[in-house]
């Protein structure tokens, strides 16, 4: 039995920090990490049957031509994440009144929606761009047994290219499902490697009032390349939901519109409009599958 200490229910019997019991998602989620981008999403349903929010976690579920899907701000960070995906996945494969794993577990599908700025001059702003692989250069993701998960040859090669810093911790690289991407995939949707970072500032480059170890990480990243497969954007996210959601058996696919191009300098004119057409082209794929 998992004690109280570890799974911390609220008195009403929802999990601690999403204020969820198990009835109250879809078997089909849409992260997003703004708590106001949630009824961005949610207008386009046809109806919302639930809505709760803890926090920064804001959770709606409802209809989308006829399909019933949740939609969930996660906040900001790989450390958000790794309250939302095991709260989650308590949710469908723990029996909440037994304190027990369930014997049938249960496969979540998790589509993330966020927006991001390209580190390539030819995938554009206003653009979408779809994960195939998580970079997470955050350690979060170290507290756990990942190395059946992740893929070494990628990692190594990060590693060698960027001279890495041990002392930062071993990056970790894992891999989009295939199942989703089957489902989201066409020839509007660029693909590549997101990097996910554990912080805003310097994790990514940043500098203001502070010195940072490596100055040059920014554009070493730029030119990674590893089998064809490129570095196409940085963010904070990705890489923890790939890594757990592949640890607890979810599926799981992180998609961005790009609404700024570092490579060009350029920004979207209309940012509003290019996420608003990624949540379209999102709920259309998810309603027809």
């Amino acid at each position: 039995m998992i004690q109280s200490s570890e799974l911390i229910l609220n008195p009403d019997g929802s999990v601690y920090h999403l204020n969820l019991k198990p009835e109250h998602i879809a078997h089909d989620i849409i992260f997003v990490g703004d708590q106001n981008r949630v009824e961005k999403i949610t207008q386009f349903f046809d109806n919302v049957e639930f809505s709760t929010q803890k926090r920064e976690f804001k959770t709606q579920t409802g209809t989308y031509k006829g399909k019933r899907l949740t939609v969930m701000s996660t906040g900001i960070g790989p450390d958000n994440i790794d309250i939302v995906m095991n709260e989650l996945d308590a949710l469908v494969n723990i029996d909440i009144n037994t304190r027990k794993p369930k014997e049938n577990l249960t496969s979540l599908n998790i589509i993330r929606i966020g927006t991001s700025g390209s580190l390539q001059a030819d995938i554009p702003v206003d653009s979408f761009v779809m994960s195939t692989f998580g970079l997470g250069l955050d350690n979060m993701l170290r507290s756990y047994l990942i190395d059946e998960i992740s893929d070494k040859n990628i990692e190594d090669a990060f590693i060698a290219h960027t001279n890495w810093d041990a002392k930062k911790g071993r990056p970790y690289v894992i891999a989009c499902s295939e199942k989703l991407e089957k489902i989201i995939e066409s020839p509007q949707m660029h693909k590549g490697i997101t990097a996910t970072a554990g912080g805003f500032y310097g994790p990514q480059g940043r500098v203001l009032r502070l010195n940072i170890q490596d100055e040059n990480l920014n554009g070493k990243m730029d030119n990674f390349k590893t089998n064809g497969t490129r570095i196409t954007n940085l963010e904070m996210e990705t890489g923890a939901i790939y890594g757990l959601g592949k640890l607890l058996g979810h599926q799981c696919l992180s998609l961005n519109a790009i609404i700024a191009n570092r490579a060009t300098g350029t920004f979207s004119e209309d940012p509003y409009k290019a996420v608003d057409a990624l949540i379209a082209y999102t709920l259309d794929k998810l309603a027809s599958n």
